[in-house]
């Protein structure tokens, strides 16, 4: 049981990375956030297509990450 939740666990780890790294970035840099990455945060722009999909599918792993992170530690020998 506790080989099939750290081999699940690398898996849902690498996709999470991979996914956020196909994610596109939100801001500036540094100039960005001094200068007007407030606007985009509170801003009404909504994710569309592909960074919509992206979005969901990082919300959906980090969950899995973390139940999965809990129940390899439960389940330590």
């Amino acid at each position: 049981m506790h080989t099939l939740f750290i081999t699940l666990l690398v898996m849902v780890s690498v996709g999470l990375i991979v996914v956020v790294l196909l994610q596109s970035g939100k801001s500036a840099g540094l100039s960005g956030a001094i200068s007007g990455g407030a606007e985009q945060l509170f801003g009404k722009q909504k994710a569309r297509g592909l960074d919509l999909i992206l979005h969901r599918v990082t919300i959906v792993l980090a969950v899995l990450f973390f139940i999965l992170t809990i129940a390899v530690s439960y389940f330590a020998l």
